[in-house]
């Protein structure tokens, strides 16, 4: 089953957290063909917010809502159940200073989970 991890966090102890120790469990999540995809994403004040209401298109700088803990990056995974998607969730480095959302991915109709006609593959498990 596909989980998406959504790594939340205080943006000054991100930003001080070292990119390796992300980079390196990626890499390991990847290898062991856990890892579909991740990202981090840059700080909360370079988003802009688009909302449609009665067909009218409003865009406004910055998040949608104030926080304390923004959207600080994703991982893409596949588990064979939510207790494993916990342990890997535990393993991401900002754990130990945020949060990790874990969120079950929802199949839309017609749509295979994770299907990608450029790279068809099994299965993973966590």
């Amino acid at each position: 089953m596909k989980y998406l991890c959504l790594v939340y966090g205080e943006e000054r102890a991100m930003s001080q957290m070292d990119p390796a120790h992300c980079v390196a469990f990626d890499e390991e999540m990847r290898a062991k063909e856990i890892c579909i995809a991740s990202e981090a994403l840059l700080p909360v004040e370079s988003a802009t917010s688009v909302r449609v209401r009665n067909d009218r298109v409003s865009v406004t700088d910055g998040p949608f809502a104030e926080t304390h803990e923004a959207l600080a990056g994703f991982y893409l995974i596949d588990a064979r159940d939510l207790n494993a998607a916990i342990q890997v969730a535990a393993q991401i480095p900002p754990a130990r200073i945020g949060t990790i959302e874990i969120r079950p991915v929802r199949q839309l109709p017609g749509r295979v989970l994770g299907a990608d006609s450029r790279n068809e593959t099994g299965a993973r498990n966590a």
